[in-house]
């Protein structure tokens, strides 16, 4: 048995759907009974486990052969990062109580950093506190989710401006769709590798600069869009004026700046890089007509 936390969302949704075209046995286990039905359909067991709840959780994974987790990020949440830490802490327990084979954790490229890396440093703690169960990890490191790009498609398609947290629109961005992560995922779950642990890197089948990403958003939107730099000193107002809450809204300052040095990349010499096939404009449509 399969079982997949957060089955709804972009990465857990591809999995799922992938594992059962193969004939997998898959249990999705949502926080939402409403959206039970889609899943039923594909034909999984469906489990409904809220993330900070080790009974629901435990009850989820009984019997599981194999486990995909993440870790979601609430950026409304205060204080972030300790209220992740937390949930890391809540799942780890209830893996260990599960004991499955094998675990596959969607973590974040820079997660081999300790410090100094914004809100990577929660991947980080999470793939540090897997590493003390006894099953078998697969450690699956995203690159940045093309998705992400969504909340400046409306701003550049009216304005013919891209914000960018980035200092040079020249810079090759490690990115990739996160329903390309998804199926990378299935894939991993689906080999028979024994190995106690593996690190796997996604990313897209070519990095992008802002430049491209600007680019490729003016083709979409009939209009000419040029990537530009907003100062350092107007990250934290813009990115709490999205909704963000202030602490998370600190590690993403954190994370950009981390960015901005080059620590955020595949780790040297370590794991494997697997690429999607999705291309930032395919990733981009369907969220502009949104």
């Amino acid at each position: 048995m399969h079982v997949i936390l957060g089955a709804s969302g972009k990465v857990g949704r591809t999995t799922v759907t992938a594992l059962r075209k193969k004939g997998m046995p898959v249990r999705a286990v949502l926080r939402d009974p409403g959206k039970a039905q889609m899943f039923s359909d594909l034909g999984c067991e469906i489990a409904i486990a809220d993330l900070n709840d080790h009974g629901t959780l435990v009850a989820a994974m009984k019997g599981a052969d194999a486990v995909q987790v993440i870790c979601p990020v609430d950026i409304r949440a205060e204080p972030a990062h300790a209220k992740m830490l937390q949930l890391i802490e809540t799942m780890a327990e209830a893996l260990a109580a599960a004991n499955p084979r094998q675990v596959l954790a969607i973590s974040d490229y820079g997660a081999q950093h300790s410090a100094g890396t914004g809100v990577t440093l929660i991947f980080h703690a999470l793939e540090v506190r897997l590493r003390k169960l006894d099953s078998n990890l697969i450690f699956l490191r995203s690159a940045e989710h093309m998705e992400n790009w969504a909340r400046l498609i409306k701003v550049a398609a009216e304005s013919g401006r891209l914000p960018s947290f980035y200092h040079d629109q020249t810079k090759l961005l490690p990115i990739v769709s996160a329903f390309d992560v998804g199926s990378i995922a299935a894939g991993l779950l689906l080999e028979s590798d024994d190995a106690k642990l593996r690190i796997v890197h996604a990313e897209g089948p070519r990095r992008y600069t802002p430049n491209d990403i600007a680019a490729a958003m003016g083709l979409l939107a009939g209009r000419t869009v040029a990537a530009l730099p907003l100062p350092e000193t107007e990250w934290q107002s813009v990115l709490m004026r999205a909704g963000l809450s202030e602490s998370y809204a600190r590690l993403l300052v954190e994370l950009y700046i981390a960015h901005n040095a080059g620590k955020i990349d595949a780790e040297s010499d370590v794991g494997e890089i697997r690429r999607g096939s999705t291309e930032m404009i395919d990733a981009l449509r369907p969220l502009l007509r949104a």
